[in-house]
């Protein structure tokens, strides 16, 4: 009875752990509704999310507003974050392309370049940002996945390391609004 109980201990830790291997951008080329960013961030859009820390304890929410614009192929998302603190923040994206199904990503608060790449219906995107603290600012590695679940909503669930070791989640929903005009810029 015991060698029966440590078999299926052990049988559920293989299994746990074989399930803990880095998803592929790749594994959704067939998933559906299909995810074109120029698509899907081409307009009025919000933002809809918490913040956990390390632990998982919901730390934070926040609500965003965001206008995505295309020019010549390059994307620009203009963010603006209000937290549940009344912090305001704002992140502009540049999304510039990078061969098949691949952007680079830049913004202010980012370190270098970020790459997303998208197959079926999900983007990823990795990026460095720098979160500015009371202490000083510190880079964090971000782990953006993005999954469109129908017409006008994505999924994106955020995994935040340091040193490689989990410090945060982020999870959103991003919400399209086809029904609103947005204001782009013209060059």
């Amino acid at each position: 009875m015991r060698s029966l109980l440590g078999i299926g201990v052990l049988s559920g830790l293989i299994g746990t752990l074989s399930a803990c291997g880095t998803a592929s951008i790749d594994d959704h080329q067939m998933a559906e509704p299909s995810f074109s960013p120029e698509d899907f961030f081409n307009g009025v859009l919000t933002a809809h999310g918490v913040v956990r820390d390390y632990s998982g304890a919901a730390t934070r929410h926040f609500n965003a507003d965001i206008t995505a614009c295309w020019q010549g192929g390059v994307g620009t998302l203009d963010e603006a974050f209000v937290f549940d603190d009344g912090e305001q923040q704002v992140r502009i994206w540049t999304l510039t392309p990078d061969g098949a199904q691949r952007y680079i990503g830049t913004a202010g608060d980012v370190v270098g370049e970020g790459n997303a790449r998208w197959q079926g219906n999900a983007m990823f995107l990795d990026y460095t940002l720098r979160i500015e603290l009371e202490d000083g600012p510190i880079d964090v590695n971000i782990d953006d996945r993005m999954y469109r679940v129908s017409e006008n909503v994505v999924i994106n669930e955020s995994k935040m390391r340091k040193f490689g070791v989990g410090v945060g989640e982020i999870l959103l929903t991003l919400v399209r609004h086809p029904e609103r005009e947005a204001t782009c810029p013209s060059n």
